[in-house]
């Protein structure tokens, strides 16, 4: 199994030294941060695969850390969330997290996570050597290299909105539930509103219009799908 580097941010440190002895067993390489400010200095000197990211923290909190980590990394992140912080779950989808587990968390359910999201980030694509090229109207995927561009503008995706698109344009015209694609996305079962986030997400980087989309249609009742008349 290759290293990869997971950073645990979190101002409780019998939480990161739990986390660190989970990860570490898994084969994981673990580096430590204790707010924000220490895990975006620890991203700009570091190669980090996935950040797990408390969100109430001193000095800079995590939605704070976000949204300023997605400024110049697509890294995958994990937010870790205490029950009762819905509106943060979800502010913090909103600046670009990729999935968020609730504390006291299972350490099989953490690592699950992990390695859904990893596998994402490192594995799809990545590897690849031959370019394979999704088109539908102006719209293009590049899955060997994981780029997207519209009307040959290039186009910014997270790995969680990249793997979405991509689930999406290998299959036109068919619609996928909100539970099919969190469960192919994700891996089991888990809130239908990460899977609306993403994909809002997606239609404000790729639609000239959002609330009028060309590309990404929701069938009422049924789920998503991308238009195949725009082939």
């Amino acid at each position: 199994m290759d290293m990869y580097n997971i950073l645990v941010c979190d101002d409780e440190k019998d939480i990161t030294a739990a986390l660190e002895i989970y990860l570490r067993a898994e084969g994981y390489r673990v580096i430590c941060a204790y707010n924000g400010r220490e895990a975006l200095d620890v991203l700009r000197r570091e190669e980090i695969h996935l950040v797990l990211m408390d969100i109430m923290m001193p000095e800079l909190d995590g939605i704070t850390a976000m949204a300023r980590l997605r400024e110049f990394s697509n890294v995958p992140v994990i937010l870790l969330t205490a029950k009762g912080e819905d509106a943060d779950k979800v502010l913090g989808l909103n600046v670009g997290a990729d999935d968020y587990v609730t504390k006291p968390f299972h350490p099989a359910e953490l690592t699950a996570r992990v390695k859904s999201q990893l596998r994402r980030y490192v594995t799809l694509g990545s590897l690849r050597t031959s370019a394979e090229l999704l088109r539908c109207g102006g719209l293009e995927l590049n899955t060997a290299d994981r780029t997207a561009s519209v009307d040959g503008e290039p186009v910014t995706l997270t790995p969680t909105e990249y793997s979405i698109l991509k689930l999406l344009m290998e299959s036109p015209g068919r619609i996928y539930s909100t539970s099919e694609i969190y469960s192919t996305i994700w891996g089991g079962s888990g809130s239908e509103n990460n899977v609306a986030v993403h994909v809002r997400h997606l239609r404000e980087k790729l639609e000239i219009d959002p609330a009028e989309p060309r590309y990404i249609k929701v069938i009422w009742g049924r789920g998503y799908m991308l238009d195949p008349g725009k082939k």
